[in-house]
């Protein structure tokens, strides 16, 4: 089965892949990468592998080398979710997830920082899902959320009521799930008030986002020009070695 066909057979309402840690990192960064560096997208392995190894918007850090992250890239093409591109001067990768989960591009910015991060709040998730398709508020996260929870493509570890509510992807396995939700639960939840006498407003927790969002996408900037270059001196590696210079 070609990876076109795989992607395709994958039903709507799942079962979904257990993906293991460097497959995560791998699709998180294509999807990443396709949201916000179109024009170096789709990418080589050497600009995957600088962005799996990337310092910022990860979670947890990985130092994986050219190698690992073309074996991962062989397993993920096996379970249809992403496509090795030829021809060119280098080879090049991207992702099929819209074609393998049926998601739209909401959607996949959430699935895709779940990916990169793990485990988070959903105010967390709202404002670094953001950096990649605009999603404007709380309420709009939890409208996007509502159908990925019932195709159990996103999992809450706690309960939704609860303030400061967490949730992953549903791509763990049963075992690895549990233990994430055990481990979140015996977190105290964060019910208590503000500690300053005046509530924040709407308009102050917004400004608030919107800085977040900004730090994170000029760190998101730095380390976009890092593998830009990156990427350049390993086309400039490869024209040299067929040039035999």
């Amino acid at each position: 089965m070609s990876p076109e066909a795989a992607a395709t057979s994958l039903s709507a309402s799942g079962p979904w892949p257990v993906l293991d840690m460097r497959e995560r990192r791998v699709l998180g960064v294509l999807v990443e990468k396709a949201k916000t560096t179109p024009d170096t997208y789709p990418l080589s392995i050497n600009a995957l592998t600088t962005g799996c190894n990337q310092k910022s918007n990860r979670e947890p850090l990985l130092n994986l080398t050219d190698q690992e992250v073309e074996d991962t890239l062989i397993r993920c093409q096996k379970k249809g979710l992403a496509i090795k591109i030829t021809g060119g001067r280098v080879v090049r990768w991207k992702h099929c997830l819209y074609e393998s989960l049926h998601v739209d591009k909401v959607d996949l910015a959430i699935l895709g920082e779940l990916l990169l991060r793990g485990p988070q709040t959903e105010g967390e998730l709202r404002s670094r899902a953001s950096r990649m398709e605009p999603i404007d508020d709380l309420d709009a996260l939890r409208n996007a959320l509502r159908p990925l929870v019932e195709r159990k493509l996103v999992v809450y570890l706690t309960p939704e009521e609860r303030r400061g509510a967490v949730l992953t992807h549903g791509f763990h396995d049963p075992t690895e799930l549990e233990r994430l939700r055990s481990r979140v639960v015996a977190e105290p939840a964060d019910e208590s008030p503000r500690p300053s006498a005046v509530a924040a407003s709407p308009v102050q927790d917004e400004r608030w986002s919107q800085m977040e969002s900004a730090w994170n996408a000029a760190r998101e900037d730095i380390a976009t020009l890092k593998q830009t270059v990156a990427s350049l001196h390993e086309e400039l590696r490869q024209l040299k070695q067929s040039l035999g210079v």
